[in-house]
């Protein structure tokens, strides 16, 4: 006997649609799931971007140096005088091979570069905060706090960048970890929490010290605010357990879009100054 259709409603945009089999956690529609998906598909594609134009940033600073260093080079070649023969002139061909450019030192980077600029005195006594494009414009008031920021970047980035850096021996008085936002959207959780782990775990070796700092409210449907507040909750906990400090900045956003910008993601500068305001309080409350 042929199954008949039931009409459900979408629990996205409520409207009315047939279904077979409808499952006791509700119904999601084509048109809706398909939003989901080209939602989180901008996500990736504005990170991508934003980083594109900071990398556009460093070609044009090299390329002006390129051009200084041509300018200097030309202008320090002597002009010889001519060897007149006659009424010939005799001019002197000029090899490449001879041609020498004065040497400009250049600086190159990466956005998943490791912290190679940070300062080399007292490494040891530097706070290091490290994270995904959530902590770009953090301006911590603490002194010698190093903020590394790495676009788009999941937990595995930020271990890498750790790994770089354990293998130099680098220590820290503090390190403040912020990732999990471009994890979710991997839709693996235990396999996201398999890999925070490592990092804290990887931090510890690094500095007595890891402060968590959890993640913002996120106003870009339902399913990514949920799978960001089931993280928040398990971090926790799992951070009490684990002797490592939590930033509960949940708290802090919830019910307050405002605090974000109109992708409903990144702070705003509102934002910024609460979220720099909370890990500075934990960087200098935290128990060393």
């Amino acid at each position: 006997m042929a199954s008949i259709p039931t009409v459900v409603t979408c629990t996205s945009c409520h409207m009315f649609s047939l279904a077979f089999s409808v499952s006791g956690e509700g119904v999601t529609c084509d048109k809706c799931r398909e939003v989901v998906r080209l939602t989180e598909k901008i996500l990736e594609l504005e990170s991508r971007i934003q980083s594109l134009f900071e990398d556009s940033k460093s070609v044009r600073t090299v390329e002006n140096i390129l051009d200084a260093s041509n300018v200097s080079a030309h202008s320090s070649v002597p002009v010889e005088n001519p060897l007149q023969l006659g009424n010939f002139v005799t001019v002197r061909r000029h090899s490449r091979r001879t041609k020498h450019h004065s040497t400009v030192p250049i600086k190159v980077s990466n956005r998943f570069a490791p912290v190679s600029d940070a300062p080399t005195e007292k490494p040891a006594e530097s706070a290091l905060v490290i994270g995904d494009s959530i902590v770009r414009n953090v301006n911590i008031e603490a002194p010698a706090t190093i903020v590394k920021c790495l676009p788009g970047a999941r937990a595995p980035d930020i271990k890498s960048n750790l790994n770089v850096l354990a293998k130099t021996n680098r220590k820290f008085s503090k390190i403040v970890i912020h990732v999990g936002t471009n994890d979710v959207r991997l839709r693996q959780s235990e396999i996201t929490k398999d890999n925070i782990k490592e990092v804290c775990e990887l931090a510890k070796t690094m500095s007595d010290t890891v402060i968590f700092s959890g993640p913002l409210t996120a106003y870009r449907g339902d399913e990514i605010y949920s799978r960001l507040s089931s993280l928040n909750g398990w971090l926790s906990e799992w951070c009490l357990q684990n002797n490592i400090d939590f930033i509960n900045n949940w708290k802090s956003f919830e019910g307050r879009p405002d605090l974000l910008k109109r992708d409903g993601l990144h702070p705003s500068w509102d934002g910024v100054s609460l979220l720099s305001r909370n890990l500075a309080h934990s960087l200098n409350n935290a128990k060393v």
